[in-house]
């Protein structure tokens, strides 16, 4: 016999996935209240600045996304058709592309950081201290999250985590 979750992992369950969309939707508020795309975009320029040469196989894009990107054809569509990222043909197999970050992606990406960390300071930042947010990270690793990956923005020393 399965055993069911109990009320307290039902209760964090319904609180985790609360507390994510309401966060999510707050960030997404702040940027768009700073004249700033969609965070999925800063994700995906992120991800680009990131890997070596700063291009990704959009598969590969997909996989590394912070937000669930079941449309990402479109998301870099729209990249490319804003000159933030260009499509470039694999040249060992001439079917397969790539999407590589351009310099006004890489401008961009700088740009969104300073609105979006003040975002992360203002709903999560100000509600922990740094020793919850600690706590809460090891709470999510011990769920599959880890919780020190790279930074966030562009710049060097940021300790933010994702």
């Amino acid at each position: 016999m399965k055993r069911k979750p109990s009320s307290e992992a039902t209760a964090a369950w319904i609180r985790l996935m609360r507390v994510q969309s309401r966060v999510l939707d707050a960030v997404e508020h702040d940027l768009k209240k700073a004249g700033f795309p969609p965070l999925a975009w800063y994700d995906a320029l992120l991800e680009l600045s990131r890997a070596p040469r700063g291009e990704l196989r959009p598969v590969e894009l997909e996989k590394q996304m912070l937000i669930p990107q079941y449309s990402t054809s479109r998301l870099i569509e729209r990249l490319v058709d804003e000159g933030l990222a260009a499509r470039r043909e694999c040249e060992i197999d001439k079917r397969g592309q790539f999407v590589e970050i351009t310099e006004a992606g890489r401008e961009l990406q700088k740009k969104m950081w300073n609105s979006y960390s003040a975002a992360i300071e203002r709903h999560i930042g100000s509600k922990l201290s740094d020793v919850d947010a600690a706590k809460l990270c090891g709470l999510l690793d011990r769920l599959g999250c880890t919780c020190d990956e790279p930074s966030l923005a562009a710049g060097k020393d940021v300790a933010s985590a994702r």
